[in-house]
């Protein structure tokens, strides 16, 4: 088992990894003084898979459980699921002390962290992912959402667990396109911060993607320390945490632009090759470090070229992105692998261009 400290100002707190977790959730949530009442929320297929048997080891721990799910989907980052949430707790009479467990991937540990970052002004939120876009990433850090309209998370509150559990044998469950959809935030991590690490999933790539529960461990646990280290230094985003935001500028247009049809990771995938190629060609980026990174996302088994979406609409996407400010789109720009850069500086002509280039 592995343990990373998340340690903020005022809410620090643990992200623990290994296999076979989740058979420890109740002892775990009395270590942190919880009884009585817990709320687990999770998504339809994940209750089949892990729900009841999680309910079930809160019962036996002497909590009053409640299992809610909602339908599996993006669109269910929204505010009427969130508004149909608050009336379950209500009905529960869960109270400001009662820890809400959002079991499942990303969807589920937004719209499960807006819930309790907002109910009751904000009752304890325990992280237990099951993918691993969430357990490498999404779960870490206290950005907590649901999407408004066409537009992804904009509605939204940081609020961070009380505890972190990312139960590695839980990927055993996940399709083979779900996995690759995982590895790109990992990758990301590499490409920004960490070259050993980017290095260590060149190599060992095809170990992840047969399940190999050392590797997988191994790689949940730097990806989430390397996250922390940077939430720790901008706990709000308002600086140096924006260098997470690789691929996402470019990211979040493709999923915009496709009606969700593109997933995060692979539509962060594209991001990332799209951003670097505009790092290349701005003279910052070489070619044989993009060519490291389009290997690499081909044998993770993500897409190299972006859908037949229209690069104007991409583009008009990216200008109603959080990340604009006064009406410039912010890239974060790799200039070498483990060494990165945030700038407004980039035509929109180019990216466009790029963005054409990259299109199937």
């Amino acid at each position: 088992m592995e343990k990373v400290g998340v340690k903020l100002s005022a809410n620090s707190y643990d992200v623990i990894i290994g296999a076979g977790l989740l058979g420890q959730a109740g002892n775990l949530l009395k270590e942190l003084g919880f009884s009585a009442k817990a709320v687990i929320m999770t998504d339809s297929k994940v209750r089949k898979l892990y729900g009841e048997a999680l309910k079930q080891n809160l019962t036996d721990s002497g909590f009053e459980a409640l299992l809610l799910d909602v339908p599996q989907g993006e669109e269910q980052k929204s505010l009427e699921t969130a508004g149909r949430l608050y009336e379950k707790l209500t009905d529960f009479f869960a109270e400001r002390n009662t820890p809400i467990l959002a079991l499942g991937g990303g969807v589920i540990g937004d719209l499960t962290g807006f819930v309790a970052a907002t109910y009751m002004r904000g009752v304890p939120l325990i992280q237990i992912p099951t993918t691993l876009l969430s357990q490498g990433d999404s779960s870490i850090g206290g950005k907590t959402a649901v999407n408004h309209g066409r537009l992804k998370n904009m509605v939204g509150a940081f609020y961070h667990p009380r505890l972190t559990i990312s139960d590695v044998s839980t990927l055993k469950s996940l399709g083979k396109r779900e996995l690759s959809d995982g590895l790109a935030e990992i990758i990301k991590h590499g490409v920004i911060l960490d070259a050993e690490f980017f290095l260590y999933l060149e190599k060992n790539v095809a170990k992840i993607r047969a399940l190999d529960e050392h590797v997988l461990e191994k790689i949940v646990a730097r990806s989430a320390a390397i996250k922390a280290g940077v939430v720790e230094k901008d706990e709000l985003d308002l600086g140096l945490r924006n260098i997470l935001n690789f691929g996402h500028t470019v990211g979040h247009a493709i999923e915009s632009v496709s009606g969700l049809k593109v997933w995060h990771g692979e539509a962060v995938a594209l991001g990332m090759l799209a951003e670097a190629d505009i790092s290349n060609r701005l003279g910052m980026l070489s070619s044989k470090e993009l060519e490291r990174l389009e290997k690499v996302i081909g044998a993770a088994g993500l897409p190299t070229r972006i859908p037949a979406l229209s690069a104007k609409e991409m583009v008009k996407a990216m200008q109603h992105d959080k990340k604009v400010s006064q009406g410039k789109i912010k890239f974060v720009l790799p200039k070498k692998i483990a060494e990165a850069v945030i700038t407004d500086n980039v035509s929109p002509s180019l990216v466009e261009e790029v963005l054409l280039d990259w299109n199937d």
